[in-house]
């Protein structure tokens, strides 16, 4: 079989793929045998038609479309092999079907002419000398005093309160009823029920995030019996939508008033919340958790900075195959999490909506496939492995991480050997280029703040 190779854009090998005379005569001649005993024509017998009666009935352009319907996926998968061309994804046609069956002639040759993506070249300009620059991540000690006063929060007994009125910090027991008032401006007009705006024996703490903005501050200074009317104002945006940046009454009634009594921040307590003997050994763990979390989080931002600078530096012409195939991937990830969350997929991802999804995540995909590449390209050039010891280790610490889970053992020493080289290669990329390491925020600000000037600069156009 004679084959002809050219490069393609979107790396694409084309084949014109020469069918020899034998070949097409070959074909069509077992398309007609085989349609002579399966096709029913009145008065005749299956595989009892004679040819020019078949031919009349059915026409040749059919008999012809049948024949090269087996013939071309047969004569393109010979040639791929035949040319040992590393195909990915299936092979495409690009001869219009309707001029091969014109120029279709059994005992004559034809050329077909077929694409196939092969994997693509990576053509990297720069992989070093980078200078960047990252947001540092410090360690906050306060994290863990935060965390141990959340505990003995979460922990507090309550006790009754009498003989004074109520502050931030309590915990209130109230009814409550509310209606939406007419905003300032608008039209004088009855208030209106909040929907599931009322309850009894309601109790909530007194802290500012606890309930819409003005009712908590509206409580400050009640005493038990007392009521009083409090104006408050959802916030906007809100979780229902109607009651967003509504104003709002409140008719309260407070029953109760009750403080915190925390548990003593001791080895006891230490020895309640977690696995440690004493508090000691507890803030050191947390400090140090805390520590490795601000460091990962720096190297993270340093690993982020340098692959959004490496893209600046790639050439690579990716083919379909791999797009679609990583859309396919991000569209499962995601669906998976909606799943998660208890939501219907099936009503999230209709066949309406899918196409549109797929289009809008194509510039994500390709941008995460240019990364991918890029950094596989530099482990080659730099010869960047990890060892089997250092995949087994790894694979060991997560089995034992996750003992009642059941994990496919061969899929987690891919994944594993997979994160690790990658962990490699961008450890590499830090070390060999400059990262200047900013104070936390520093960089997010700037960012939003060129982006409000280019909406204004938009709105002035």
């Amino acid at each position: 079989m004679k084959v002809t190779q050219e490069k393609l854009e979107k790396s694409q090998i084309g084949l014109d793929i020469e069918i020899t005379a034998e070949i097409t005569k070959q074909k069509y001649e077992q398309v007609i045998k085989k349609l002579s005993g399966t096709v029913n024509i009145p008065g005749f017998r299956r595989g009892k038609v004679p040819r020019q009666i078949l031919l009349q009935r059915l026409g040749v352009s059919r008999i012809k479309a049948s024949a090269l319907e087996e013939l071309i996926p047969e004569v393109v998968e010979e040639a791929v092999k035949q040319e040992e061309i590393p195909a990915i994804g299936q092979p495409r046609l690009r001869s219009s079907f309707d001029d091969l069956i014109n120029n279709y002639e059994p005992g004559q040759p034809l050329t077909v002419a077929a694409a196939v993506d092969v994997e693509p070249e990576i053509k990297l300009n720069q992989y070093t000398g980078f200078q960047v620059k990252a947001e540092e991540v410090k360690y906050d000690p306060t994290r863990v005093d935060n965390i141990l006063d959340e505990k003995r929060q979460q922990l507090a007994t309550l006790i009754p309160v009498e003989g004074r009125a109520a502050q931030i910090g309590d915990v209130a027991v109230v009814d409550f009823t509310g209606v939406i008032t007419p905003a300032e401006g608008e039209e004088e007009s009855e208030p209106t029920p909040i929907p599931g705006g009322e309850a009894t024996d309601f109790q909530v703490e007194l802290q500012e995030d606890k309930f819409i903005p003005g009712f908590i501050a509206g409580m400050v200074g009640m005493n038990p019996g007392e009521t009083r009317e409090i104006s408050a104002q959802f916030p906007d945006p809100y979780a229902n939508e109607e009651l967003a940046g509504k104003p709002a009454l409140f008719t309260v009634t407070l029953k109760e008033i009750k403080e915190k009594e925390l548990p003593e921040l001791n080895d006891d307590f230490a020895q309640e919340i977690s696995d440690f003997e004493t508090l000691a050994e507890l803030r050191a763990s947390l400090e140090e958790r805390y520590q490795k979390e601000a460091q990962d989080q720096t190297k993270a931002n340093q690993q982020e900075a340098l692959l959004a600078e490496l893209l600046n530096h790639v050439e690579v012409d990716l083919p379909a195959t791999l797009i679609d195939k990583e859309v396919d991937a991000m569209l499962t990830q995601t669906a998976m999490k909606l799943s998660e969350q208890g939501l219907d997929v099936r009503q999230l991802f209709t066949q309406d909506i899918l196409p549109q999804l797929r289009e809008r995540s194509q510039p994500e995909a390709i941008e995460r496939l240019t990364r991918s590449l890029a950094v596989e390209e530099i482990g080659k050039r730099e010869s960047i492995e990890v060892t089997t010891e250092e995949v087994a280790a790894k694979v060991k610490e997560l089995l034992e991480q996750y003992a009642d889970e059941d994990i496919d053992p061969v899929r987690l020493q891919s994944a594993v050997e997979a994160q690790l080289v990658n962990e490699k290669i961008t450890d590499w990329l830090i070390a060999n280029s400059t990262v200047e390491l900013l104070p936390e925020g520093s960089l997010s600000s700037k960012e939003e703040e060129e982006e409000e000037t280019d909406a204004d600069e938009s709105d002035s156009e």
